[in-house]
């Protein structure tokens, strides 16, 4: 197993099965542990969006395990928390390793110690990498910001209704569900 400051490819970083890590641009970030809250509200938007997944058979949902290889040389790993990847681009047959691209929506529940610059530039990285939606939730504010493109973002509070839009056609979910 190579050192930890010797991991600079996704290659490397899958091999080493280092917990709780992505991949910048060549270099590991360790993340650190989110917490009770922050695991409370992935589980329920990964219901929600599960159930409404089996229903239409859209494609897959992933959790905080599963890397996302979004640039290369250097290697770019990104973890949501959540993730889901449209039928048509889940590759047949297993898939060892990262995927190989961006997902289709990126789910970011902030954690307690998480920089709100961290956070943007995580949401920055899913929408340069390709990925069409991206939805950065935070649990203390109770919020779900919903990134479309780098300019166009809008917030949702409880009182709102968050849904898929073109990736998750039929999506609805009372934003209060998510944090009850």
């Amino acid at each position: 197993m190579a050192a930890v400051d010797q991991i600079t490819t996704a290659a490397q970083l899958f091999e080493a099965n280092l917990p709780h890590c992505e991949l910048i641009e060549g270099e590991i970030v360790k993340m650190s542990s989110a917490g009770f809250d922050h695991g409370s509200v992935a589980f329920r938007i990964a219901k929600v969006l599960s159930r409404f997944l089996e229903q239409r058979q859209l494609g897959i949902a992933v959790t905080a395990e599963a890397g996302f290889r979004i640039a290369r040389d250097p290697d770019t790993v990104r973890v949501p928390d959540l993730a889901f990847v449209r039928a048509d681009r889940v590759p047949v047959g297993r898939v060892k390793g990262f995927f190989q691209g961006s997902p289709d929506l990126a789910i970011e529940v902030v954690s307690p110690n998480d920089r709100a610059s961290e956070v943007m530039a995580k949401a920055q990285d899913w929408l340069q990498a390709g990925c069409p939606l991206v939805w950065v939730v935070d649990p203390e504010t109770r919020t779900i910001s919903i990134y479309r493109s780098r300019s166009e973002i809008t917030v949702l509070s409880e009182t709102d209704t968050l849904t898929g839009g073109d990736v998750l056609p039929g999506f609805a979910v009372p934003v209060a569900e998510i944090f009850a």
